[in-house]
């Protein structure tokens, strides 16, 4: 099973360093090495939530998005993004942003450093939107009940996430223009780049997150209605009719799941930087680690991992709050790139953890539950 699904995870990571050796020495190879643990602690979050969503689409869409997905997260976000954001920064075509990047390396990395504004407030306007749009939804498992069972009442206001995710981002680039005017108005149209990304980002996950709920409906209704006549007639039915409209639902959350990824990935491309700017081992090494969270996806949902542990959900989800406000205070202030690492991970674990206390307690219970019914059985046969 773990060969089977960390198969090309295995293969891609042997051909990645090799590459590292033959074209960076030793030297590459670490730096590949680094670049990959980077990428994978990351973005741990991004495969918990993509299970939540890959568990409702079947077998050929679970294999579309190890395929054509990997595609476009590894070349797609991780070399190419980087060259089309120093392309539109720098006002330049894409093959001379790429001889930028290999003959020029310095003068790259100024160019990916100035359009992280834009980045940040798309990326975390969109993470934003999905922390929010998680803790405001009544859930009948709760994580941390005290907080989780107000944020549900609250979530009863319509648009409520919605008008948060606009005035954090207003804050934000209030933020910037206040700053831009008492260093002499040097960054002043920063504010407005903010805003306009921000809403981007805002708009983006309302359209793709609209779509693939609307379809995703469809198809249960759909399947709701099928079921409803096959019962009262076995010979009625409209396979033609699902299987279009499963392809309609699998195909909008798979595009949900490649804008997902694609903001989950801001942070390590951005983060990649701090290690090196050079693009082909920048390429190498995040490559190798989506690879690995693209198989930790599907790993989790043949698994069943996130039915068993209930709370690692909440986990991944308030990862994602924190990763968002991260890439949001990033826009003006810097953050050290090990926060930015743990503290997904620490999230992560903790729900890990208390959900292997509460399946110990749950199995506790059952078996108090069995021992005193064998002492009714038995003190009734007497």
């Amino acid at each position: 099973m773990v060969l089977k699904t960390f198969g090309w995870s295995f293969a891609v990571t042997a051909l990645g360093l090799v590459a590292a050796v033959l074209y960076g020495g030793w030297t590459g190879f670490g730096v590949v090495a680094i670049l990959s643990v980077l990428e994978i602690s990351l973005s741990f979050d991004n495969a918990v939530v993509n299970a939540g969503i890959l568990k409702k689409m079947n077998a050929f869409w679970q294999k579309i998005f190890l395929t054509i997905g990997v595609l476009i997260a590894v070349f797609g976000m991780r070399l190419v993004f980087p060259v089309v954001i120093v392309a539109v920064s720098a006002k330049m075509g894409p093959i001379e942003a790429v001889k930028l990047a290999l003959n020029d390396k310095d003068q790259y990395q100024q160019f990916v450093t100035d359009a992280h504004p834009s980045i940040a407030a798309f990326g975390g306007m969109f993470l934003l939107m999905i922390f929010l749009d998680f803790i405001f939804e009544d859930r009948d498992i709760k994580w941390l009940g005290w907080l989780e069972r107000p944020l549900a009442k609250l979530g009863k206001i319509d648009m409520l996430s919605v008008c948060i995710a606009l005035i954090v981002l207003l804050v934000s680039a209030m933020t910037v223009a206040k700053h831009a005017h008492q260093h002499g108005g040097t960054h002043a149209d920063k504010a407005e780049t903010v805003l306009i990304s921000g809403v981007a980002g805002l708009i983006t996950y309302l359209v793709v997150g609209g779509l693939s709920g609307y379809f995703e409906n469809k198809l249960e209704e759909e399947e709701e209605r099928e079921h409803e006549e096959e019962e009262a007639a076995k010979k009625t039915g409209k396979p033609v009719s699902a299987i279009a409209l499963a392809g309609k639902a699998a195909f909008f959350m798979f595009l949900y799941l490649e804008v997902l990824d694609a903001s989950f990935s801001f942070d390590g491309v951005i983060g990649a930087f701090a290690i090196t700017n050079d693009i082909v081992l920048m390429a190498l090494g995040l490559g190798i680690g989506a690879m690995y969270v693209r198989s930790l996806t599907v790993y989790l949902v043949r698994q069943g991992t996130l039915d068993d542990y209930v709370y690692l959900e909440h986990g991944a989800h308030y990862a994602i709050g924190a990763l968002a406000a991260i890439l949001l205070i990033t826009i003006q202030y810097e953050i050290h790139e090990l926060i930015t690492g743990s503290i997904g991970v620490i999230l992560i674990g903790a729900s890990f953890w208390s959900s292997v206390r509460r399946n110990k307690a749950l199995a506790a219970a059952e078996g108090d539950d069995a021992g005193s019914g064998d002492k009714t059985e038995v003190s009734s046969g007497v």
